[in-house]
């Protein structure tokens, strides 16, 4: 069974990330993930501006054909 520690902290000089809790085990294997804030001139994109910013083409243009697709692929489970 896994479980987690939240802990803030600071970037040291030399860009180095120390963490320190009373549960971690000295010499256990340990994930750790560094989430940085976005900062304030950073502009986050929607999903929808995302996507479109993608260079693949748009695949279906309505409902209809994404249904339509979806009806054939499973209709070619059978067989």
């Amino acid at each position: 069974m896994s479980s987690a520690i939240h802990i803030k902290t600071k970037v040291l000089p030399g860009k180095k990330v120390q963490v320190f809790s009373g549960s971690l085990i000295e010499g256990q294997p340990v994930d750790v993930f560094v989430v940085m804030p976005v900062s304030p001139h950073q502009k986050r994109k929607s999903v929808l501006q995302l996507l479109e910013s993608t260079s693949a083409p748009n695949v279906f243009s309505t409902s209809e054909e994404v249904e339509a697709y979806i009806r054939e692929e499973r209709d070619s489970w059978d067989h």
